[in-house]
């Protein structure tokens, strides 16, 4: 089962390249994946019969409860075959549907194989949860396949309401299956869950109060995925989407997930003594009125999809009813009808297609004559309208039957009422369905023949193959014999499947409703004006109600946000910290402070307090930029004291290194912004702002201090070490933790870290605004790479060279680039400091690198003092200065430093071990004996490159690209004054040298 998912996936993500590469006729290869999932199911049922039902499950978050559980029973047999044996004809289809020009095809059929691949999921998993992650899956993914047509209005809108409805069913589906696996006897398996509530036991003694309410939300997950009253107007909406994903989504496969999830969990809930009411008429009432009112619905629509959508409608309130009753007769016809459903609407809606895509409109009132000259698909059509019908010998009259039969001795007044209600939509049913065959075929007076322009057996086979499907009513026994595993599991009278039942009140039932839907259709004309009287625009009802909710909704959020969001940080910010400290205060009502408060450990360290208070102080009261960030420096700098003298020396060698590239990062951009703060009157807000400083400051002490007396259990610190070294090899447990014991946490950061490079590198480099280019088309871009080598070129050609190509007056040069820099740009203190320090910096960062997980220091230690070494480098010899020193582009090292580290923790799976599991290689070496090596150094290589390239692009966008903005801007001189011999630019491509010119 699990590897069926696996499957669908790997097409998933290879369908783009096969379509780009077959064309159309990739969806050919693509159709055999959901097809293999009917066939193993297919391959499964004598287990299936014999009720060896196949289980599997791989235990995932085992503290949630949160597992890979899947079993296929009947149920899920039977959903099984469906979603994988007509997801295949509706790919077939697509071969031919889709213009070969046709864009985003290969988007389309990714998107549709995931689908396919997420509903499998969803009806073959045995955990609450898991199914949640599918049923949201398919949400997100119908939302994208409704939205396949973009560029238009009707599609986007239909998505996004498709989408806001089914995931707010969702989200409270995914609250009363925590409820119901919360309650007493609840679970979080399926199967376990319905046991319990069939035996009463769910809840306990008392399940009034809880189970209700849980069972209510569950409801309404399963009501809205499958537009049931009051949800129901998403799904004709959703009918903006191409018509194959309408044949699948919303006729044999998401539609039926809401239905799927009664049908599973009514064997049992329908019974529960705390639950039968609220079921009954949930289920039941919501139900029927979805199926009338989808119905009369139908009854005047033009467009051929949109007859089908509200007859989906109607049917899907009837397929609810019945397997939700909660009788063995009614669920044994109610199972028998889901399938029925499949089948007929399906090639319903592959006939709609194939009459759109040969004559180019879906208009039945443009539509005249089809019939003679596709009496193919004309047939499939009649044969599968004949099921929706309900009319003999299809699948569709032997399921209805078996259903009116059953409330026929049934008795009670909800079966009577149910009855009728049954009766009177098959009637609509019936009158729709004629209206349907009659608009597309049927040659119409008055209305030009249609001529169809263009065939394919791919489109017309699937359609053919579902129809003839139908027929299997022709066996009823068959049907039964496969579907009574299902119907067992309710209480009650077995029912039977038959083609003649005799002549009592169904087959009398039945005469009625044909009888009065053909009325229906024959008086179609007067009926449709009844109705535009009586029922108006199609916006009001639910729809209306809904479009107003969202105008609201917005109109608040709009409200909202020019109240609270006013453009000013100090606004915000004060915001932030008066909450924070509200909140801390609230919290610490009645806390109860230690006698035991000890105010340092050495007068040194409040020395140190004492000198960053100090610094801090002066942080708010300096007007200049580059005077507040060197005292914020010392408050950082204080800090890594601090950590030091507390024993911690690894912190306070990180707290230096960042320190120190902060500053620089913080240099570097002052450049650009002017040298004081804003002159603004501030003497208005100056205690406010004072006061809140303190009372925060405060309120974080105190809390300190609360919380570290509130421990009530032993430290973790006691055994940390000794864990630190079993289980990660390792002495130094800063480094071992971020490594081994918490790498999850320090891979999601240094992902963070490499997001945040790029987007400052694509910032910076951006050459020319969207919006500049909408005000001048014409605006040529500037090349991304070289970006100074026509500022080179320029300056070549006004300075005289020597004959040997060299300055003259010139002498030995200590970097490889600075006899071009400018000669009031350069200082020889910086080129001997650089020469000599870089090499140091850099043996000491691999020192760092190495011996990090035994002494202080570790990967990100080491990639910080190697980027103060290209600081160095770039701060003695410029822009040029830095692409000599790192000749490698930023973003090479930032990807591998990543996938390294990812890298390294996916290693220990195929040897039995867990994520991120490090090992111990222990090896002999002549001259250094015994070294034990931890696979965690991996790891750290890959935060070592990461870190060393997240500095490197800081320089290079920050220092060399801000460098040269200012060069073409002329506010500051260019660094190169004449040719350098081993000059190079910026990015990769070298600058011509000497003697190539």
């Amino acid at each position: 089962m699990l590897q069926l998912l696996a499957i669908h996936l790997l097409a998933a993500l290879v369908a783009p390249a096969i379509v780009s590469r077959l064309g159309r006729r990739g969806f050919l290869p693509l159709a055999l994946v959901p097809a293999a999932a009917a066939v193993w199911a297919a391959a499964q049922t004598p287990q299936v019969l014999a009720g060896e039902y196949p289980t599997q499950t791989v235990t995932w978050v085992p503290a949630l409860q949160l597992d890979l559980a899947f079993r296929l029973d009947t149920l899920s047999w039977l959903m099984t075959l469906i979603v994988g044996g007509v997801g295949a004809l509706v790919l077939v289809a697509c071969t031919a549907y889709f213009s070969a020009h046709a864009s985003s095809l290969g988007r389309f059929a990714g998107l549709f194989v995931a689908f396919a691949g997420a509903m499998l999921g969803l009806v073959q998993t045995d955990n609450t949860l898991m199914l949640y992650v599918f049923w949201e899956l398919t949400t997100v993914i119908s939302f994208l396949l409704i939205g396949h047509y973009h560029d238009r209005q009707s599609s986007r809108r239909a998505a996004m309401q498709a989408l806001v409805l089914t995931t707010f069913g969702g989200l409270a589906m995914l609250g009363g299956f925590v409820l119901l696996a919360t309650a007493e006897g609840g679970s979080f398996r399926i199967s376990e869950l319905v046991a319990a509530a069939a035996d009463g036991t769910l809840g306990g003694a008392d399940p009034a109060a809880l189970v209700p309410a849980a069972a209510a939300a569950v409801l309404l997950g399963a009501v809205t995925k499958s537009a049931l009253v009051p949800f129901h107007f998403w799904l004709p909406a959703a009918m903006a989407a191409p018509t194959p994903v309408s044949a699948y989504l919303h006729a044999a496969a998401m539609v039926k997930a809401g239905v799927y999830l009664v049908a599973r969990l009514a064997p049992g809930f329908a019974g529960h003594p705390a639950l039968a009411d609220l079921w009954q008429w949930s289920v039941v009432g919501l139900g029927l009125l979805t199926m009338l009112i989808g119905g009369y619905r139908a009854l005047r629509q033009h467009d051929l999809k949109l007859v089908l959508a509200f007859g989906t409608v109607s049917q899907l309130g009837l397929i609810t009813v019945l397997v939700g009753h909660g009788e063995r007769a009614v669920a044994l016809a109610g199972l028998a009808l889901l399938l029925a459903h499949a089948l007929f609407k399906a090639a319903l809606f592959l006939a709609v297609a194939v009459v759109d895509w040969s004559v180019g409109t879906r208009d039945l009132r443009e539509l005249s004559g089809l019939g003679r000259r596709m009496p193919v698909t004309a047939g499939a059509a009649a044969l599968a309208t004949i099921s929706m019908a309900g009319l003999p010998p299809t699948i569709g009259y032997v399921a209805k039957e078996a259903a009116l039969e059953a409330l026929v001795h049934g008795g009670r007044t909800v079966d009577i009422l149910t009855l009728v209600a049954i009766a009177t939509g098959s009637a609509l049913t019936l009158a729709y369905g004629l209206r349907f065959w009659w608009g597309a075929f049927w040659a119409k007076p008055g209305v030009d023949q249609a001529v169809p322009q263009r065939r394919s057996v791919y489109l017309v086979g699937p359609p053919v193959a579902l129809a003839l499907a139908g027929l299997v009513g022709l066996a009823p026994p068959v049907v039964e014999h496969y579907l009574a595993g299902y119907a067992d599991t309710y209480p009650g009278e077995a029912g039977h499947l038959v083609l003649w039942g005799g002549v009592g009140v169904p087959l009398l039932t039945t005469v009625g409703v044909v009888v009065v839907g053909a009325a229906l259709f024959v008086l179609r004309r007067p009926v449709e004006a009844l109705q535009e009287r009586v029922g108006g625009h199609d916006r009001a009802g639910a729809e209306g109600a809904y479009r107003m909710m969202i105008r609201g909704l917005e109109h608040f959020s709009a409200d909202v946000t020019a109240l609270s969001q006013r453009g000013s940080l100090p606004l915000y910010l004060a915001v932030v910290l008066v909450t924070a400290a509200t909140g801390e205060a609230v919290a610490l009502t009645g806390a109860a402070f230690g006698a035991d408060v000890r105010p340092w450990d050495s007068p040194a360290q409040v020395l140190v307090v004492a000198v960053v208070a100090v610094a801090a102080l002066l942080v708010t009261r300096a007007r200049r930029r580059l005077k507040a960030v060197l005292l914020l420096g010392v408050v950082g700098y204080g800090i890594a004291v601090l950590f030091a003298l507390h024993g911690a020396p690894d912190l306070a060698l990180t707290q230096v290194l960042v320190e120190t590239v902060t500053l620089v990062v913080f240099v570097l951009v002052l450049r650009r912004l002017p040298a004081y703060f804003s002159n603004r009157p501030l003497a208005g807000s100056r205690w406010w702002r004072a006061f809140l400083g303190v009372a925060v400051g405060a309120m974080v002490a105190v809390l300190g201090v609360v919380a570290t007396d509130s421990r009530v259990h032993q430290t973790i610190a006691v055994d940390f070490p000794a864990e630190a070294y079993d289980y990660g090899y390792g002495k130094n447990i800063v480094n071992v933790t971020l490594v081994d014991i918490r790498a999850w946490d320090t891979v999601q950061e240094i992902s963070v870290l490499l997001v945040a490079a790029t987007g400052v590198a694509a910032l910076v480099f951006l050459r020319i605004r969207a919006d500049q280019l909408a005000r001048n088309p014409d605006q040529p871009t500037e090349r991304p790479l070289a970006p100074n080598r026509e500022i080179v070129k320029e300056l070549r050609r006004e300075i005289a060279l020597t004959p040997s190509g060299r300055p003259s007056g010139r002498g030995q040069t200590w970097l490889s680039t600075t006899r071009g820099l400018e000669p009031r740009r350069r200082s020889i203190i910086l080129e001997v400091g650089a020469r000599i320090v870089f090499p140091t910096l850099v043996v000491f960062s691999l020192f760092l690198l190495f011996a990090g997980h035994n002494a202080p220091g570790g990967g990100f230690a080491g990639g910080l003092v190697a980027g103060i070494a290209l600081v160095v480098r770039y701060l003695a010899g410029g822009r040029h200065e830095l692409a000599a020193a790192a000749r490698l582009h930023p973003g090479y090292l930032l990807g591998t430093g990543l996938f390294l580290s990812a890298g390294a923790g996916a290693v220990p799976l195929p040897f039995g071990g867990t994520v991120l599991q490090s090992a111990l290689v222990e090896v002999h070496l002549p001259v250094f004996s015994e070294v034990h090596l931890a696979t965690a150094l991996f790891f750290d290589i890959g935060v070592y490159l990461l870190v060393v390239g997240l500095v490197l692009d800081i320089l290079r966008s920050l220092g060399g690209e801000v460098d040269r903005h200012g060069e073409l801007e002329g506010k500051q001189a260019p660094d190169v004054a004449f040719d350098a011999p081993e000059l190079v630019r910026d990015d990769a491509a070298p600058v011509e040298k000497e003697g190539q010119r």
